[in-house]
This record gives structure tokens, sequence and C-alpha cells, in this order.
């Protein structure tokens, strides 16, 4: 991708400039001359002066003839034009150089075309080669006593870097077809013929590549190819394919993610393979740090959704008759239990890109989230109307919890122990008051209490004692189905059973 502030400048069309050192564009002569040593001698008059012939002007003049005259017709040609592949020798220091080696050697990949002045005259470079001023200072030979008659012969070298022979032919023949339409018909195509109008000043093809360019897809390959051709196009030229490549903003990458992770659990009715779908977006993006931005701003919109709607159920204003409030009440749990199911995905995908860091601290720091939750869970009235709120946030806190005991999430001491200390009180109170208890939530409940028990076996002795002993809600029935509690404890005794020195843990 091409940022717009990294495009090179814009090189100028010119006739003097517009073929580099290897490619070499001669009249024959008594000796030949490139264009680059005319462009180089200060002293010689400006190709295209005032009294070049204008292609418009000669277009307009010569209509009539025109008609009449063919792509490589010898009969009424009066310009050869060789085309040969230039591939010059390293030892090679100089266009002259060149030239002169070109000059008597026709290889294999040699092609002779047979054109007439007045089309050529339609592109700016051959206007340029075959106006008087220039005709005079390549020493034309005497036309009459000539072999050839009046007949003109041009060299033109090209570099395997800039097109084929192929595709200067199919130039050279719109400068008599005009039939843009039929020839460029793909973005393959249009960019094998740009860089050869380009070349010879053609306009109107160069035009008609670029429109043709702006308006139909490419390939990654073919994008590749327009991105190096777009430096020598004018700014006019360019700026709609700079627009398509190129970012209008720095932050345009992250703009568009907050857009689609927002579309993603807003804005759709089925969003599950929508959301799928972001999921990979997210996996595949070549910057990690920005998806971290836009989920962590995500997940605390949603949080703070989350909060205020439970918030508003917990400590209600009551105003109105009774059914007007019952339907406030109503609308806040779903608003809670709709934004719990987007922060459970959030959640679930800052685990997976292992950002989620910050979440842990947030989700940590929640006494009156918690609470809030604990006196909604107490009553009745989110049972008929969101039975799944509570497995939602609980599936929050055991991602969170899961990725903290696993060492996916490096959590401080202190924000593990407030995990366990905020959000244990949460599992009691659905453990309590969620009847009847399916299989996942029974599922559930088992795997957040041995992941707390766990984190419980990070923290140091003195924490371990206090949160130990508000997990005694995990015992069953029958001791030998929580596993889990027992070790824990067994665990905590024989580590407090332990020597005070310090120096006798190295003597075991």
């Amino acid at each position: 991708m091409i940022p717009s502030a990294g495009v090179p400048k814009k090189r100028q069309r010119t006739t003097a400039a517009r073929r580099s050192s290897s490619t070499v564009g001669t009249i024959s002569s008594v000796s030949d001359v490139t264009l680059t040593e005319i462009s180089q001698n200060p002293h010689r008059p400006s190709p295209m002066g005032d009294d070049s012939p204008s292609p418009m002007a000669d277009d307009r003049s010569s209509s009539s003839t025109d008609e009449a005259l063919h792509f490589n017709d010898a009969v009424t040609a009066d310009v050869v034009l060789r085309l040969f592949m230039d591939s010059p020798s390293p030892l090679q220091s100089s266009p002259t150089a060149t030239a002169t080696a070109t000059a008597d050697c026709v290889s294999n990949s040699d092609f002779h075309v047979y054109l007439h002045s007045d089309i050529l005259r339609r592109s700016k470079y051959f206007s340029a080669l075959l106006s008087d001023r220039w005709i005079g200072h390549v020493q034309a030979p005497d036309h009459a006593s000539s072999a050839d008659g009046d007949l003109f012969r041009l060299n033109l070298g090209v570099p395997p870097a800039n097109g084929s022979i192929q595709s200067h032919l199919t130039v050279l023949e719109l400068l008599y077809t005009n039939d843009f339409a039929a020839v460029v018909d793909s973005a393959s195509t249009a960019l094998d013929l740009l860089p050869v109008a380009l070349e010879l000043l053609f306009e109107e093809c160069v035009r008609w590549c670029v429109d043709f360019l702006e308006a139909v897809p490419w390939t990654e390959e073919e994008e590749k190819r327009v991105e190096r051709l777009i430096p020598f196009l004018s700014e006019e030229e360019s700026k709609e394919l700079v627009a398509r490549v190129s970012p209008s903003r720095e932050d345009s990458c992250e703009a568009m993610l907050e857009g689609l992770v927002s579309s993603a659990m807003n804005s759709y009715g089925n969003t599950a393979f929508v959301k799928a779908f972001v999921g990979k977006i997210l996996r595949d993006l070549s910057s990690r740090e920005t998806a971290k931005r836009v989920l962590e701003k995500a997940f605390s919109r949603s949080l703070k959704t989350v909060k205020e709607s439970l918030e508003d159920y917990s400590s209600p204003v009551f105003r109105g008759d009774h059914n007007e409030t019952e339907a406030i009440q109503r609308l806040n749990l779903h608003k809670a239990s709709t934004n719990g199911k987007h922060l459970l995905w959030l959640v679930e995908r800052m685990i997976e890109l292992r950002v989620a860091d910050v979440a842990v601290r947030e989700w940590s720091e929640q006494a009156c989230f918690t609470a809030d939750l604990q006196r909604a869970f107490r009553d009745d009235a989110w049972r008929n109307i969101v039975p799944g709120l509570p497995a939602v946030i609980l599936r929050c806190t055991c991602r969170l919890a899961n990725a903290v005991s696993a060492g996916t999430i490096l959590a401080s001491r202190q924000v593990r122990r407030k995990l366990v200390e905020d959000w244990l009180p949460v599992l009691v109170a659905c453990k309590d008051n969620v009847s009847p208890i399916s299989p996942g939530n029974k599922s559930l409940y088992l795997e957040l209490e041995a992941t707390f028990l766990r984190i419980i076996s990070t923290l140091p002795l003195s924490d371990a004692q206090e949160l130990l002993q508000s997990c005694l809600s995990f015992s069953t029935r029958n001791v030998e189905d929580c596993p889990h509690l027992v070790t824990a404890f067994n665990t905590w005794f024989r580590r407090a059973a332990r020597p005070l020195k310090p120096d006798s843990l190295f003597d075991q």
C-alpha cells in the first residue's frame, strides 16, 4: 500500500526525458544521434517549441488523408520504425555507444514497422522527433538522392522492464485506429500499454488506460504494478488511483476495525456468522497493537453499558405507574443481557489474541458491579425475562480467570486477589439462586470453582487463608465429589506447616 505522503514526486512527461539511459530512440542518418544527446545540449532549441506541429492541429488538417493511411503499410509509409529489445552490456558507458553499437546489427528480435509521420504526430514524442528543429540537428540525408526515397528511419529500443515489442506495436496501431474500447479489455492489458503510452507521450491512450484502471478491480499483482506506475502519472491523472491504494488518514485501519466490531455486535439479526468473520479479520490483522486498542475500547463501552443497566435495575427510580416501571426494568435487563453476550465475545477475542491484560485488570476492579449483580440475582424477576444472564456474566469471569491461572495473561498479585475476592460472591449467589441447575451451568460452576482455587494457590498464605474460607460453599454432600476443594486446603496446610525460617526451604 502506498501512503499518500510517500508517493514519489511526479516525474514530468517531456520528450527529452521520457526514456531511461538504456533505451535508444534515434533517427537514422549519417551518424545516429540519441534523444539523450540532444537534451543534454543546453544550446539546442526545445523540441516542443511553438513551431512544432500540434497533434490536434495535425489531425484537423489531414483528417481526410488519415482515412487512407493504414498501419504498417509499406506502400504509403514515409517512416520506418525499427523496434528492438534493448539489453545494453554493462561495458557500454554512454547512450552514444549504445546507439552506435545497435545501428548496424539487427538481432532476431528486431521488428520493422512502416508508419506515417502525419499519424505519428498524435504522439508528442514522435511529433517532436519529426519536427524541423530536431531533424536539422541529426543531419537528415538528401531525400531526393536517398536510396530509400522519402523514408525516415527511426530506431526505438524496448527495455525488458518497459513492456514488450507487442505492447509497442499495439500502441502504435492505436495511433491509427483510436479503438481503445476494443483493445483495452482488461486491467492486465491496460497495465501493459500504459508504460508504452507514457513513453511515447500518447496522451489519449494514457487517459484511457488510467480511466480503465480506475473503474475495474485488480489482482494483488496488478495492484503492485499500478503502484509502480503512479509516480509516472501527473497528480491529476493519479488522484483516483492513489485514493484507492492509500489511506486518507493515519488511523484508517483502526477506524475500519472499530466499525466492523460495532457492526458485528449491533447491526445484524444473526450476529454469529458476522462475529465469526470479524474474528477472522482480527486474527489475520498484521498489527496486534491496533487490534488491542480497538478491542479494549469496545470492551470498556460494553462493560459500561452492562454496569449501568444493572445499576438502574438494582436501584430503580419509581416514577409513574407500576406497568411503566416494570417495562423499564425489563428493558434494563434485556440491555444488560444483550451487551453481556457482546462482552463475552470480546473477552474471547482478546484472550485469543493475547491482548486481555487490561480487560482482566478492569474486571478485577468491579466491586460495585458485582454487588449489583448479587442483588439482581437474588430477585426473581430476571428468571422469566433473561434467564441466561447469570451464565453469560460467569462465562466472562471464567474465561478471564482461566487465562490468568494458565499464565496466558500475566496478572499482578493484587489483580489476582481482587479477581477472586470480588467475583467469588457472584458465583455463590448464582449457585444459591439459579434453580434448577442445568448440566451446562453445573459444569460452568465447577470449572470456575476450580479456576478460583488455582488462582488462590498462587497467592501468599495470608491472602489464601482469607479467600479459602469463602470457598466452603464449594463443598458437597459427598466429600469425594469436590476433590478440587480438598486439594486446595491440603496444599495450604502443607505450606503453612513449614518452619518459619526461610532457610529451611532449601534444606528439604
